[in-house]
């Protein structure tokens, strides 16, 4: 007969899977921010930029609807703007797997926890109380 063995992720595994996702979504973002700039600066190489009239409600990629509509027509600022949105959604990746780990492990307090944290996380984004 033959006996089942049940592996669950250990504290380390766990702990090299959210080391190489955070290290791995940085890299990633760092990536597509230097091409989305590379881009940026290939497309706006001969403009000249006037720092007197700086109007931040005429910006472009506000939403990311927007951004989205941005990097179809490949627009260099698009990319940089995806690449922060990368940036930003790496540690709530980190949480999401972190719950999903948690409750691998029937650590049911830590999985409250963990939704409480990514609850705070996402209400913050999305009702801009971040400043």
């Amino acid at each position: 007969m033959s006996k089942q063995v049940k592996h669950y992720l250990g504290d380390k595994d766990v702990q090299v899977i959210l080391g190489t996702l955070l290290r791995i979504g940085v890299l990633v973002s760092t990536g597509v921010v230097l091409f989305g700039g590379l881009i940026f600066l290939i497309e706006r190489s001969g403009e000249t930029v006037s720092f007197g009239n700086f109007k931040p409600e005429e910006a472009k990629f506000s939403s990311i609807i927007e951004i989205f509509r941005g990097l179809k027509t490949f627009d260099g600022l698009a990319i940089i703007q995806f690449g922060v949105l990368l940036l930003i959604f790496t540690p709530i990746a980190r949480v999401v797997f972190s719950i999903f780990s948690f409750l691998l492990e029937r650590d049911y307090m830590y999985v409250v926890i963990g939704l409480i944290v990514l609850c705070v996380i996402i209400t913050s984004l999305y009702l801009d109380i971040a400043h």
